[in-house]
Parts: C-alpha cells; structure tokens; sequence
C-alpha cells in the first residue's frame, strides 16, 4: 500500500506560520495538498504536531487528507508512528512548504522507486520545492530504532541516503523539460513568499500549476523577483 504522508507545521522560525499564507485565494497547505491528491495512492495523510492539528484539521478534511498528530520535534519518529498506524510499504513524502510540489515528478519517481526495487528514492536537478521522496516504509522503521543524530531525526530521510552500502539509494536525474536545478520555489522566506505570489499570479488558473510551465517560468523570470536579484 502506498501512502502519500504531507508533513506540516506552524511554528518555522524564519516565516511563522508560512503553511498558511495565502496564494491565489488558497493557503499554501491546500495548494500542496491538492497536488498531492493527484499523485496515485491508498491514503493521503497530514501529518502535523498537536498544535497543528488544532488548526489544520479543516483544510486536511476539505482536501481529503486524514490529519495525524505526532511528535513535534522528533519528525522521524512522527513517520514512523504513521506508518504504525496505516502499515504501507511505501511512503511518498512531501512537506506543506512546498505549494508548487510536482505531481508529475513525483509518479515518476514511484516508477523509479517500483522499477528498481529501491529504499529511497528522489530526483535531481529540478527546482527546490518541486520534489518528493519515495520510501520504504521499512528502511524508515529501521532509520527510526537506530537514528541518533538530530538532523536525521528532523529531517526524516538523510539515515538512509547516508548509507549507501546499506540501503538502496536511487537518485536519477530528470529529463531536460525540468531540469532547472539553480532555482527554488520552496518557502522559507519573505523573499520566497514574493516569488511565489508572482509565480501564481502569472501561472495559476485554478488546478495545480503543470511542472513544465513552472520551470519555463523559473529559466524566464526567476532572477527577476524580488530577493533573488
């Protein structure tokens, strides 16, 4: 079973709750979301802290996700106790500051991830923002009784890509059509926050915005929005 688990939060040092900023008549959560929901799998799931779940549990609703609440520093342990509770093989993980995440890219690295049997899989060269990653659901069991160190307890997957000689790690590199990987589109800024409400304003006709179009976007525009000047 494939689960595709969103992970969220309000509290982000740099942008306070950025999950919530609003694009085009949207919060950047349900933008995320609604890509997400386009990517073929059994269950969709948020995948938040207590505090989160307080705030998001009507978008989570409205965009057919569960909501599960878990650790809100420990984001490793979090997965793992999802994956507990919904026992899928593979997980596709994605993060709620992403609001132009790539449904495209993100089927075909489930293809990738089938095809070779893989533990991690995530693509290269595309633009920051644009990407998920697809894992077994075990490795990440694993990853979560031995991992130690606090970046790999945050940030979910580096246990596995850090050990190469134990987990499969497949890594393959998009083809030339998104291939932009100097760009970002991920939200951690202002300065992102205004990148993205130009890319919206100019791309967003009320679906989520085709990968293709972003990246041509990006190879036209991207160092002429404010910050990245």
């Amino acid at each position: 079973m494939i689960c595709v688990f969103l992970q969220a939060r309000l509290d982000s040092t740099r942008l306070p709750r950025k999950a919530l900023l609003e694009l085009a008549g949207r919060t950047v959560l349900e933008h995320a979301m609604e890509a997400m929901r386009l990517v073929p799998a059994q269950r969709y799931v948020l995948l938040t802290d207590a505090a989160g779940a307080e705030c998001f549990r009507g978008i989570a609703r409205t965009c057919g996700f569960d909501l599960f609440a878990g650790s809100p520093d420990d984001v490793l342990d979090r997965y793992c106790s999802a994956i507990h509770a919904y026992e899928p093989t593979t997980v596709i993980r994605a993060t709620g500051d992403n609001p132009l995440v790539s449904p495209e890219l993100a089927r075909k690295a489930v293809v990738y991830h089938r095809a070779t049997g893989a533990d991690y899989t995530g693509l290269l060269g595309m633009p920051i923002g644009l990407g998920v990653e697809v894992l077994r659901a075990s490795a990440l069991i694993a990853a979560g009784v031995e991992a130690q160190d606090a970046y790999e307890r945050e940030h979910v997957s580096p246990f596995l890509y850090r050990r190469p000689e134990r987990f499969r790690i497949v890594r393959p590199r998009v083809e030339r059509l998104y291939d932009c990987e100097y760009e970002s589109v991920t939200l951690d800024t202002a300065d992102d926050y205004a990148r993205l409400v130009r890319i919206f304003e100019n791309l967003y006709d009320g679906k989520p915005i085709d990968t293709p179009a972003v990246v041509e976007w990006l190879r036209r525009h991207g160092s002429d929005v404010a910050g990245y000047a």
